[in-house]
């Protein structure tokens, strides 16, 4: 027998036993298929499991399950506190966090134009050894002139990478055998430049998780059934529910896709005993998404370093259960932070409320911003114009252009993919993403690439 305590927020998957027979789960692979992760301890397979963030399991020799518990459960226990005093809390936790993190470690910080690792940057600010980078698209957006700002004004050396249309195609196999295709391969784009980071020091600090603590849904207080309906709409992928029914029904399996999600969603949902509306679904999206979509990624992370989270350490989440909801909403703590601990920082932009900075993007509304979208919008037309369409998103890199649909043809036709996935649907997807809508379709051809994976690694 042995005894296996998973953290609050995992990094890496624990694989449990179940009984059961040794068979795909195809409901499972329809849920993942809709969303691009697994639903809570599902697996590609029925007799195995992931055991639940958390929780402390005791398993035999043969690594099944005996019994579970949970050690950790989400809540929302406010306390009467003033802002200042949440930000001094803030404060000397994080800071504390980073240190025991850190503490004689050459550190790795990924830096991009938002508010996380701007965040840990000032943490960071009189460590002796850290290591910047950043990345943008090639034809995208330039975020590293931004990250390179933060660098400079925190003298740490800093150098700029470009992800480069196909690189997809040099390292899909690779990324699979490390994600073990539980997410599908668009966003881990740190793998353009993996064989780089172990010359830049010791260990990672990755700001994962900050957005999703920091900040709030700013909804009303729902019903229950209004809750459900909201976590399905968040967390369904534009041509995920399409896919995942045609799937359904292919295979054969029993009522409908739509009424099984929902099914499982409203079971998981009731299992979180918070009555505010947006703290619950900040738990529902940090124990069910943020555990199996965003810790999955951090495999790439890892197979160069190790990682370091202070967004996911227990004594944060436990901090976040007890910091009122008004606090938590529009970033305003990390901003808070920032702008007392590091004015110069918090002069640079914002990428999310670019060309404005931390002190005064609330005037990123109209008119003051319409000089500033009108450039953009010329410059990106003209850019179109003499064939260089702007890059914003993942897919457009590597699923756009004559040699990237050369690989993706190979992958979803000339491979494995066909004994699980019928051809019909599969050219359906791909001619939709050709033809009719690619934003809405490439969801639903990334999720196709990676089953078309999982047959050849894991499946054959």
């Amino acid at each position: 027998m042995k005894t296996i305590k998973t953290p609050i927020i995992p990094i890496k998957k624990t694989f449990a036993n179940v009984k059961g027979k040794h068979e795909l789960h195809l409901e499972a692979i329809c849920v993942f298929s809709a969303i691009g992760f697994f639903l809570d301890t599902d697996t590609y397979w029925r007799d195995k499991i992931i055991i639940s963030p958390g929780s402390e399991s005791i398993l035999d020799d043969d690594s099944y399950v005996v019994s579970s518990k949970k050690w950790f459960q989400w809540n929302y226990s406010p306390r009467e506190i003033s802002f200042e005093t949440s930000l001094q809390e803030f404060t000397e936790l994080f800071e504390s966090i980073i240190e025991s993190q850190t503490t004689g470690q050459k550190v790795v910080l990924p830096l991009s134009g938002g508010l996380d690792s701007r965040t840990q940057a000032v943490a960071l600010r009189n460590h002796p050894h850290v290591n910047t980078y950043s990345y943008s698209f090639d034809g995208g957006y330039n975020e590293s002139k931004i990250a390179k700002k933060i660098a400079d004004t925190c003298q740490f050396p800093f150098q700029s990478f470009t992800i480069q249309r196909g690189y997809l195609w040099n390292v899909i196999e690779e990324l699979a055998s490390i994600n073990e295709c539980y997410s599908e391969f668009t966003h881990p784009r740190q793998m353009a430049f993996i064989d780089t980071y172990s010359e830049m020091g010791d260990v990672f600090s990755l700001g994962h998780m900050g957005d999703l603590m920091f900040d709030s849904f700013g909804l009303p207080q729902l019903s229950f059934e209004e809750e459900v309906q909201k976590v399905i709409k968040l967390l369904i992928k534009k041509g995920g529910f399409e896919l995942a029914t045609a799937l359904w029904a292919a295979w054969g399996l029993e009522g409908s896709f739509e009424d099984y999600f929902k099914s499982r969603i409203r079971a998981l949902l009731n299992e979180i005993k918070i009555e505010n509306t947006n703290a619950k679904l900040r738990a529902f999206k940090t124990q069910f998404s943020v555990s199996r979509w965003s810790s999955n990624n951090l495999s790439v992370f890892e197979k160069v370093l190790p990682v370091t989270l202070p967004y996911y350490d227990t004594r944060m989440c436990e901090f976040i259960c007890t910091i009122p909801e008004k606090y938590l909403s529009n970033r305003q703590l990390q901003i808070a932070y920032i702008k007392k601990n590091s004015p110069d920082l918090a002069k640079i932009t914002w990428h999310g409320q670019k060309p404005f900075n931390l002190k005064n993007f609330h005037y990123n509304r109209a008119p003051y911003n319409i000089p500033y979208r009108v450039t953009d919008k010329i410059i990106r037309e003209f850019n179109g114009f003499i064939g260089k369409p702007h890059i914003s998103r993942n897919w457009e890199l590597q699923f756009v252009g004559e040699g990237n649909d050369k690989h993706l043809k190979k992958w979803l036709f000339d491979s494995k993919l066909m004994e699980l996935v019928p051809k019909e649907i599969i050219q359906r997807f791909y001619d939709n993403f050709k033809e009719k809508d690619a934003v809405t379709y490439s969801h639903p051809v990334s999720m196709l690439l990676t089953l078309a994976l999982f047959q050849r690694k894991f499946n054959s």
